[in-house]
C-alpha cells in the first residue's frame, strides 16, 4: 500500500507507509486486546460497541502475550503532529492552536501493536475514527456480514490535527422534526467525519421542539401543525396531515451525553425575537396583541419569514429568561469545547407589527431607541447580558452585530462573509457559514432531476473549494475565526432520506475543509478527493446513508412536479 492508497476522509496531515515487504501491518483478531491508558476508557468502550460489533471480535482488555491495540494520552503530542504553533505544520492563525492541538493524534500500525496516541481523550477518539476507516467499509456496519475472523490494518503511521476548532453541522428540526434516534444517528455520522459541534435548531415559526416544564403549552400546542407545505412556499402542494414532535428533557440530556461521548458539543438555538410564531401560538400574550389577534394564530404551516414576532414587553423578557434557565440546565457548560455557547437566532425579524403597535412605539420612547432596528438590538443585547452574567456566551446570526454586543458574544456569519469580517475586526469570534457556500438545502446540480431545487447550484466540488477565512482579514483578525459550519435547513426535506440526500456527500467535503490543512481553493486536489470518495461511498453505504450518487439522483430520490426556488440573482433569505 502506498501513501496515496490510504483513502482517509478527512485527509490527515501526514501519512507514512514503509517500503513493500518491510512491515506486514497489524492483524485484528479474537486475541487482540485493548490496552486503555488513563483517560481513554470511553474510547475503548466505543471501539468495543462499534468496531467490536461490526467485526464480531471481543476486543477484551489486553492480556500479556496477545497483540494489542494501545490507547494512550500523550499531552505533548500536539507539538509533534503539527497541532500547536511553531511546528512544521501550523493549525493556521484562524484557530486557537492550543485548543485545536488537543485533538491531535498519532496512529501507528505494525506487527503485534497498533497504537493510538492523542494529545487528549478527544485526540485518541479522532484516531479511533481513522482506525475504523483503515479497517474497511465492513467496520461501519452494526453486525458482522461475513465469517472472517481476522482484520488487517496496513502498516502505516498517521499524524494528524485539525485546522479549525469549530467544525460544525446545524440541523433544523423545527421545520421538519427529526426524532431522537435520528439525532443520535447524525451525531454518529458527524463523529465519523471528525466534526465536533452540533448546532441544534430547536425552535422556529413552524415548531417548538424542546420541553420547557414551566411552559408546557410550548410543546402541547407549539410542537405540531395541522398541515405542511410540500416544496417551496410557491408550491400549490400540501401534505394534509399533522406534523410534529418534540424532545423531552430526558431526551435532550441523552442527546447531550451521547454527543459528549463522541467529543461533540451541542449548541442549542432558541430563536428571538423573530421566527417565533410557534411560541406565540402557544402563549398569545407574547405577541403584539394591539395590532393582531394573536389568539387566532396557529403554528405556521408554510415557509418563509413570519411577520408574527415577539412583543418587547417585560413579560416577554421574563418568559424567555425562564425558558433559558431550563435550557442552561439541559445544556450545561462543562469542560467540552464550546459547551458555553447558546444560540439566540436574532435574525430576520420583520418590523411591521412593531411599527403599527402603539405599545411598542411607547416602549421604544421609554427606552430612548431611535427606530425598530435599535429595538431588535436591544432585545438581543438583553439576553447577551443575561447569559454573560451566568457564565455563558451568546452566539447569533450576523444580524446581531447591528446593535453592539458584549465582548464574549460570537457571530455566525450566514449572509456571506461580510458579517464575519465585521465581527472579527471588532474583536468578536466568528463561525463562518455563508449561505452561498455551505447551506446544504441548496441544490447540488443544475439538472432537471434535482428534487425540489432550492437556491444556487453548489456541487461537491464547490463545497470542497470553500475557504472559511476571508483574505481581507489580517492574521490577528483571522484568529477570531473559530471555524466553520454547514447548515441543513429542512423546509423541503420531508423525511430522513431527503436530509441524507442533501447532506451527503457534501458534508464529507465540508469536513475535509474544516479539518485538513488544505492549500488555497484553486490549488486543492479535487480529483484526489474524488478518488478517496470512491472508498468513502462504500462506508456511507454500510452506514445506511441515502446520499446523492455522483451520477445524479436515483429515481426514488427525485420529486417531479414539486416546485423549488432556483435563483440566478442575489442570495435569498433562509
Amino acid at each position: 500500500m502506498t501513501e496515496g492508497e490510504v483513502a482517509l476522509i478527512p485527509a490527515p496531515r501526514r501519512v507514512a507507509v514503509p517500503p513493500p515487504g518491510e512491515d506486514a501491518g497489524f492483524v485484528l483478531d479474537e486475541d487482540t486486546g485493548i490496552e486503555a491508558g488513563p483517560g481513554t476508557e470511553r474510547v475503548a468502550r466505543w471501539l468495543r460497541t462499534t468496531v467490536g460489533a461490526a467485526t464480531g471480535l471481543p476486543l477484551a482488555p489486553h492480556r500479556d502475550g496477545t497483540n494489542r491495540l494501545s490507547l494512550r494520552i500523550v499531552p505533548g503530542l500536539a507539538a509533534e503532529t503539527g497541532g500547536a504553533p511553531g511546528t512544521s505544520v501550523d493549525t493556521g492563525p484562524e484557530a486557537d492552536a492550543a485548543a485545536a492541538g488537543a485533538e491531535a493524534y498519532r496512529l501507528r500500525a505494525g506487527e503485534q501493536l497498533l497504537a493510538i496516541e492523542g494529545a487528549s481523550e478527544a485526540g485518541v477518539f479522532r484516531g479511533a475514527q481513522t482506525l475504523r476507516q483503515l479497517l474497511g467499509p465492513e467496520a461501519f456496519r452494526r453486525a458482522p456480514v461475513s465469517t472472517r475472523r481476522t482484520w488487517h490494518v496496513p502498516a502505516v503511521v498517521v499524524e494528524d490535527a485539525p485546522r479549525f476548532r469549530w467544525r460544525g453541522m446545524m440541523l433544523d428540526v423545527a421545520r421538519h422534526f427529526t426524532p431522537k434516534e435520528g439525532v443520535l444517528r447524525h451525531l454518529d455520522l458527524m463523529a465519523a467525519h471528525k466534526l465536533n459541534v452540533f448546532h441544534f435548531h430547536l425552535t422556529d415559526d413552524q415548531g417548538w421542539r424542546v420541553e420547557i416544564k414551566r411552559y408546557p403549552k410550548l410543546t402541547e400546542t407549539g410542537s405540531w401543525r395541522p398541515r405542511t407545505k410540500f416544496g417551496h412556499r410557491a408550491s400549490p402542494l400540501w401534505e394534509e396531515k399533522p406534523h410534529g414532535g418534540h424532545y423531552t428533557q430526558d431526551d435532550i440530556r441523552e442527546i447531550v451525553a451521547y454527543a459528549a461521548e463522541r467529543h461533540i458539543s451541542v449548541v442549542p438555538e432558541i430563536d428571538i425575537p423573530g421566527h417565533s410564531q410557534a411560541a406565540i401560538a402557544a402563549y398569545p400574550e407574547l405577541g403584539n396583541t394591539d395590532v393582531i389577534d394573536t389568539t387566532s394564530l396557529t403554528v405556521w404551516d408554510t415557509w418563509g419569514i413570519s411577520h408574527n414576532v415577539l412583543a418587547p414587553t417585560d413579560n416577554t423578557l421574563r418568559f424567555y429568561e425562564g425558558v433559558f434557565e431550563e435550557v442552561l440546565e439541559l445544556f450545561p457548560a462543562d469542560a467540552a469545547a464550546f459547551s458555553e455557547f447558546v444560540h439566540v437566532g436574532g435574525d430576520e425579524c420583520p418590523k411591521d407589527q412593531w411599527r403599527r403597535s402603539p405599545a411598542v412605539q411607547a416602549r421604544m420612547e421609554e427606552l430612548g431607541l431611535a427606530d425598530e432596528n435599535e429595538l431588535q438590538s436591544w432585545f438581543v443585547r438583553h439576553f447577551d447580558t443575561w447569559l454573560t452574567a451566568r457564565g455563558r456566551r451568546l452566539i447569533g446570526w450576523d444580524e446581531i452585530l447591528e446593535g453592539g454586543l458584549a465582548r464574549g458574544a460570537a457571530v455566525a456569519s450566514w449572509r456571506g462573509y461580510g458579517g464575519g469580517i465585521a465581527a472579527a475586526r471588532t474583536g468578536h469570534d466568528v463561525v463562518m457559514c455563508p449561505e452561498e457556500q455551505v447551506y446544504l438545502d441548496h441544490r447540488q446540480d443544475a439538472g432537471p432531476d434535482e428534487p425540489v431545487p432550492i437556491g444556487f447550484v453548489r456541487t461537491l466540488e464547490d463545497v470542497y473549494r470553500f475557504e472559511p477565512v476571508p483574505p481581507e482579514l489580517t492574521p490577528e483578525e483571522a484568529r477570531h475565526v473559530l471555524g466553520t459550519q454547514a447548515n441543513v435547513w429542512t423546509e423541503v426535506m420531508e423525511d430522513p432520506a431527503r436530509v441524507d440526500y442533501q447532506t451527503y456527500p457534501r458534508l464529507a467535503a465540508f469536513a475535509e475543509v474544516a479539518w485538513s490543512a488544505l492549500p488555497a481553493p484553486a490549488d486543492r486536489d479535487f480529483t484526489g478527493f474524488e478518488q478517496r470518495m470512491a472508498a468513502h461511498y462504500r462506508r456511507l453505504d454500510a452506514l445506511g446513508v441515502a446520499y446523492r450518487p455522483p451520477t445524479g439522483p436515483r429515481p426514488w430520490q427525485r420529486r417531479p412536479g414539486v416546485l423549488g426556488r432556483p435563483l440566478e440573482g442575489p442570495p435569498p433569505t433562509r
